[in-house]
């Protein structure tokens, strides 16, 4: 079959082209998780045949996912109407996931677990992906050490074996790393024995992810609390699932109707995903409502600095982080902002300085004193969240912005630009 990469329809030149002032009114639609329709491609390596994957979303980063998978051995059939994807996996595939393939995508660390787990061995190129801060595996392999694996980094690549099968055991992360979780997870379904990992994520994206497992015939317990369960199972079979639709994005447009006092339906959100967020923005002046298929957030006056502190789940997402300091940046008021997951998330407020912001980055605080509006330059996104909160920043600037970086907004938000016009913002996409 044709390659599917890029995604569906021509790519987009990389630069936005934002005009200042616009109110957001409308409708948007939320499609699958990114953060969970990844993870389970990667998951579904963990059986001979065919698993499908409903509501996918047309991002860059699934179509690199797929090609990893096809690296792999695996053939990729992709219904872009139907916002399918169907993975056909071999009785044998591939071990080796090459550097080519692995430096573009985060995630694709997640093949790790399922090809320990069902060859007893594997070899991964040490990823890449956003530039948020460090990001170690070390809990990764170290949980994979503790099902028996051995592992080792060697030219550039993790290498891990287990030529006598993985052995359940009882595995404490010492932070609740939803990567580590994933792979953990994913290893102990046909390890021997009961595998119980405490202080694991909680995350909905695990949660889903493991009831992907469980239809695909694995013995999972304690999904969405701190302790997780595991009683490994010998062999899995392919299955079909939906998968639930993405937290961060709808985040990302209940934000951007209160920065620019918007009025915004956003179908397919899960308001019990983002009960904190919710909250906040509340707290700001929005007006948060629900309706039969979302919730619809209005905004009526300039929001209220609100502070924040970001956690694991389920407290205030980091991937959140960029847009609650756009929002404090022309809010009434000061307001402090906690990074405590990635470092590297503050990289982002340089870019905001340069639009007016008045912000002070001291450690993982942010003291931020908002004004009535930005004022409009040209800037750089260097990761998917910090890309969307510049874009959205634009709109609340007096001017003309300009955004390098676009294709990073590309790897997580499908049509952004489009999605923002039908709101009624003047926003394209230029070379």
């Amino acid at each position: 079959m044709a390659k599917l990469y890029p995604i569906a329809g021509q790519i987009n030149p990389d630069r936005f082209r934002v005009v200042g002032g616009a109110r957001l009114a409308g409708d948007v639609y939320i499609s699958g998780a990114k953060n969970s329709v990844l993870k389970l491609m990667a998951v579904s390596l963990l059986a001979p045949g065919n698993s499908t994957i409903n509501n996918v979303p047309d991002i860059a980063d699934v179509s690199m996912m797929a090609e990893l998978l096809e690296q792999l051995g695996c053939k990729i059939s992709r219904d872009f109407e139907s916002k399918s994807i169907t993975i056909d996996v071999p009785e044998t595939p591939g071990y080796r996931a090459e550097y080519e393939s692995v430096r573009k995508l985060r995630a694709s660390i997640n093949v790790l677990g399922p090809l320990v787990a069902r060859l007893g061995k594997a070899e991964v190129a040490l990823p890449g992906g956003d530039a948020i801060g460090s990001r170690g595996l070390d809990f990764h392999t170290k949980g994979l050490i503790s099902l028996g694996a051995e592992t080792y980094n060697e030219h550039g690549y993790i290498i891990a074996s287990a030529a006598n099968g993985l052995t359940g055991t009882q595995i404490e992360l010492e932070f609740p790393s939803v990567g580590a979780t994933e792979n953990i997870m994913s290893a102990a379904v046909l390890a021997s024995g009961v595998t119980t990992l405490e202080n694991a994520a909680r995350e909905p994206d695990i949660v889903d992810i493991g009831n992907f497992l469980i239809a695909m015939g694995a013995d999972i317990q304690g999904l969405g609390t701190s302790t997780i369960t595991i009683t490994g199972v010998k062999s899995l079979k392919g299955a079909t699932h939906t998968a639930i639709s993405d937290r961060i994005v709808t985040g990302t447009w209940a934000f951007a109707a209160v920065m620019t006092l918007g009025d915004i339906s956003i179908h397919g959100a899960r308001p019990e995903h983002l009960e904190l967020p919710l909250e906040k923005l509340v707290s700001a002046g929005a007006v948060i409502t629900s309706i039969a298929d979302g919730i619809r957030v209005k905004m009526d006056r300039r929001p209220t600095a609100i502070d924040v502190a970001t956690l694991p789940y389920p407290g205030f997402p980091t991937d959140l982080q960029p847009f609650v300091i756009t929002l404090n940046a022309i809010a009434e008021g000061d307001s402090l902002v906690t990074e405590n997951v990635f470092e590297g998330r503050f990289m982002f407020v340089n870019e905001l300085l340069r639009l007016g912001a008045k912000i002070r980055v001291d450690g993982h605080h942010a003291s931020i004193t908002g004004i009535k509006e930005l004022s409009s330059a040209p800037v750089v996104a260097s990761d998917i969240r910090a890309g969307a909160g510049l874009v959205l920043a634009g709109l609340v600037s007096d001017g003309l912005t300009f955004i390098e970086g676009g294709h990073h907004i590309d790897r997580g938000y499908p049509d952004f630009a489009q999605q923002l016009q039908g709101l009624g913002a003047d926003v394209t996409r230029v070379d």
